[in-house]
């Protein structure tokens, strides 16, 4: 099997770095800083067991790897339509495409069912692109737990004890592809789930994204320092009332959100767009905040909550500069 990660960030670092160790053949696209200390210093991955060092093939230019089976794409959102012929340029005919994001995927509505099949979400992919030239029959959901931070050039530092991926097709189909990725991956440390429901294992993430991520955004703060003002919980419970009300109202499961708000409540961790406003990185506005709002409008859910919050936290990022409405 041949796997392209196309992404060498905190994630997909992480995710490179784990596939390395097993016997798959694994490249790398990378660029700047990245490219150059992997490719001198190879890849390090400091996790809880210990540090992982390999050297995969490493490139800026997808070209030099050939056809890939599955690419794992993991760059932020706002940067997907500019690589979308980059994606393509990897795939044979039977290739599959994961998507490693947070917030609403831009396939969200493929293979949905109902009235809404097949919508497109123009904030998250304007022109098409991604549509057009990857398609959503190629597209896999994939939603990852690992608190992961580019400590310096070619190093990478997973934070969490236990690491998870969880992956599905829209379709809810079964693919062998999906379980063998699974079997190559868990014997590496990164515990892989194949699901029928990947759109429940989004909201369930999401749903903690659109509360950690907002008052992140916000405060600077991981959530152990901002959680534990009675104020601020509060407004974090109705928020996350909120998302799972426009989760339900698109037939999906996100489960109880009183025990991810108490994971939230004691993590350590800044959430990754909180890490991007003060690095001074494109954030996932749109994706993690205003398309959920836009399902909400659709599914006629009110969210006077998260209305509020996550309309404070667009401002932050476009007073940043670091955030400009596409429009739906």
């Amino acid at each position: 099997m041949k796997i392209c990660v196309y992404g060498a960030g905190a994630v997909g670092g992480h995710i490179a770095g784990r596939l390395a160790t097993t016997e798959t053949e694994v490249s790398l696209i990378a660029r700047g800083e990245q490219l150059a200390a992997i490719r001198q210093n190879g890849l390090r991955v400091e996790t809880k067991e210990g540090t992982l060092v390999s050297r995969p093939v490493a490139t800026d230019n997808p070209a030099d790897l050939g056809k890939q089976d599955i690419v794992i794409v993991a760059v932020k959102a706002p940067a997907l339509p500019a690589i979308a012929e980059n994606v393509a340029s990897l795939l044979h005919e039977n290739s599959l495409v994961l998507f490693v994001m947070n917030g609403i995927p831009w396939w969200y509505f493929h293979a949905h069912g109902g009235d809404l099949d097949g919508t497109r979400l123009r904030r998250l992919d304007p022109e098409g692109a991604l549509w057009e030239h990857i398609g959503p029959e190629r597209a896999i959901g994939a939603v990852a737990y690992t608190a992961c931070t580019v400590a310096a050039p070619g190093v990478v530092r997973a934070e969490n004890e236990r690491n998870r991926l969880i992956i599905g097709r829209p379709d809810g189909n079964s693919d062998p592809r999906l379980d063998a990725l699974a079997a190559l991956l868990n014997p590496t440390g990164l515990e892989v789930s194949v699901t029928t429901k990947i759109r429940d294992a989004i909201w369930t993430k999401l749903v903690m994204n659109l509360i950690g991520g907002s008052l992140a955004t916000l405060t600077a703060s991981p959530m152990k320092d901002v959680l534990n003002k009675p104020a601020v919980a509060g407004t974090a419970k109705a928020m996350a009332d909120e998302g799972v009300a426009i989760a339900r109202a698109l037939g999906c499961d996100p489960g109880d959100p009183d025990d991810g708000l108490a994971k939230l409540a004691t993590s350590n961790h800044l959430q990754s767009i909180a890490q991007d406003l003060l690095a001074g990185r494109s954030m996932e506005i749109d994706g993690l905040f205003r398309v959920p709002l836009d399902l909400a409008e659709l599914a006629q859910v009110p969210t006077p909550n998260l209305d509020l919050v996550i309309e404070l936290a667009t401002q932050r990022a476009r007073a940043a500069g670091l955030y400009k409405d596409t429009g739906r």
